[in-house]
């Protein structure tokens, strides 16, 4: 562990905290979770991504392709498509990202029971 790493994920333009927000926010998780069995054409993963505007697609696909998360293939075809694929670098994610999921899994009733403590208490003040 960095002996200073509260202090670098203090700093807004630490290179580490915009790596993890661009491959931890809400979409990156999702696209990476539909990409895992395999290439996906663009509407293919917006199809499959329930709430992401085509904007908010095409940039994240950028900040993961930037990143080396994901590959972009054209495809020529008539008319040409463009399908995306994780990387090597991107499936070294999985371990990880598997590991969140099933936290999620287990700890979600836990979660659940605290919501609705803190909810019951907003609603007494």
């Amino acid at each position: 562990m960095h002996k200073n790493q509260t202090e670098v994920l203090s700093v807004a333009d630490c290179p580490s905290r915009l790596l993890l927000d661009q491959i931890a926010d809400k979409w990156s998780v999702l696209i990476l979770a539909v990409l895992r069995k395999g290439p996906l054409r663009f509407n293919a993963i917006k199809r499959r991504i329930e709430g992401v505007t085509q904007k908010a697609l095409t940039q994240c696909l950028r900040r993961l392709e930037r990143n080396g998360i994901v590959e972009r293939r054209v495809i020529a075809t008539s008319p040409i498509s463009v399908e995306y694929e994780i990387t090597s670098l991107g499936r070294s994610l999985d371990q990880p990202f598997e590991a969140l999921y099933v936290w999620t899994v287990e700890y979600l009733p836990e979660v659940e029971r605290a919501r609705a403590r803190y909810d019951e208490r907003a609603v007494q003040e």
